[in-house]
């Protein structure tokens, strides 16, 4: 039997194991907002412990949750050192958007039906704390000499951005890979991933009572003005193509809309928060400023209305490095065998902590549990989930392609 083979086995043998794991992660909730997410680092730590594999864990300090939004955040990395050679960082996140309304399964109940396991995380990228942990497992398991490390990082701040979780470990040089993997859909190997800015828009008219209108400057029809701008900007935005396969064109989305004080009253303020995807060819500088000057416009032809803009999120889009290939090249080949069918290396609209580990120079990819798209796993949406079965092909994949790179 190959060392590939055994360690299929292996996981063949201990995926009952490895589904409990995912199942007890999903069970603790790490909604973000409000990213109270110290306890399922902590509970995430027991359970690798129990496994045998010493965790440490690196709380952020508050000040700096604080400034991101969150409540608590406690990074998660688990060292596996085999000798001299390059370190191979997993990372994946526990931080997710709270699971909305909608969902016949508990979103936190991990519940199996048809092969399906369903909560929220399932399928991003909670998973892939189970898939990079079963992983290193198998290949260790094979008890054969290795070269380098495996670095596993459970991190959550993938929601708002990355700051206090993969950003915090690498400034404070709390992990120093040579390539990395973060968590990601199994069916393809993402080298590289749209850009994201995120912006408040704050519309500030007068107040007036609603009996005399004319006393008071509607904030809510000078947003309307605005959002109408920002629209027809986001229709032209379908002329600009990427030439990333996976990844289409640039476009925004408003996300969220608030504002007045009663329905008797003129609304003095509105505010909204807007979503702009950047493709990799595109400037995050031009794209802000272009995007900022569009609203002032519009806001200064609209006698009384004023606006603020700030910049709640600026996300780089991942643009490949020239160190990727053994990553790319490891996972390409296994993921073809296991899967029994082609996988191509591509872009994804999504955005990911990976940009992180590549602005500091890290060569990354994005490969974990998922299925196809990000429609099918009902991500962000009610009843996320994930087949189980690419659950254990994913960590297959991942597990050959560690003994690749570290052999």
């Amino acid at each position: 039997m190959s060392p590939y083979e055994t360690m299929d086995s292996w996981i063949d043998a201990h995926f009952d194991e490895e589904v409990r794991f995912l199942q007890e992660l999903i069970r603790v909730p790490t909604d973000t907002p409000p990213g109270n997410n110290a306890p399922h680092a902590e509970r995430t730590a027991v359970i690798l412990e129990a496994m045998g594999l010493p965790t440490e864990l690196h709380a952020v300090p508050k000040e700096l949750v604080k400034e991101a939004g969150l409540q608590s955040i406690t990074n998660l990395i688990v060292r596996r050192k085999y000798g001299a050679g390059r370190t191979i960082a997993l990372n994946a996140h526990g931080d997710v958007v709270p699971p909305g309304e909608g969902w016949v399964h508990n979103p936190y109940g991990g519940e199996i039906e048809d092969g399906k396991i369903y909560g929220r995380a399932a399928a991003v990228s909670k998973c892939d704390f189970a898939t990079y942990t079963f992983a290193t497992r198998a290949l260790e398991a094979l008890g054969i000499k290795l070269n380098g490390g495996v670095d596993l990082l459970f991190t959550y701040d993938e929601e708002f951005g990355g700051e206090v979780g993969p950003a915090w470990l690498l400034k404070n040089g709390l992990t120093k890979p040579d390539l990395m993997i973060a968590a990601g859909f199994s069916y393809q190997v993402i080298t590289a991933h749209n850009g994201c800015l995120q912006m408040e828009v704050t519309v500030h008219g007068k107040m007036a009572h609603a009996a005399i209108p004319h006393t008071g400057v509607d904030a809510l029809q000078g947003a309307v003005h605005i959002l109408n701008a920002l629209y027809a900007q986001n229709s032209l935005y379908k002329q600009i193509t990427s030439q990333v396969e996976g990844i289409t064109h640039p476009y925004l989305n408003v996300g969220t809309i608030e504002g007045g004080t009663n329905t008797n009253v003129i609304p003095g303020r509105v505010s909204f928060k807007l979503d702009r995807r950047m493709i990799p060819e595109e400037n995050p500088a031009e794209v802000e400023a272009s995007l900022r000057e569009l609203i002032n416009a519009s806001a200064a032809a609209l006698p009384g209305i004023s606006v603020d803009i700030r910049r709640i999120l600026l996300a780089h889009a991942l643009k490949p490095l020239p160190g990727n290939k053994p990553l790319v090249e490891a996972l390409q080949q296994h993921a073809s065998q296991i899967f029994g069918e082609s996988v191509p290396a591509l872009g994804t609209p999504l955005y990911t902590d990976v940009r992180i580990f590549c602005e500091a120079g890290i060569p990354g990819v994005i490969y974990g549990a998922g299925p196809r798209t990000v429609l099918e796993s009902h991500a962000k949406r009610a009843d996320e989930r994930l087949e189980l079965q690419d659950l254990r092909r994913a960590t297959k994949v991942v597990a050959r392609a560690l003994l690749d790179l570290l052999r």
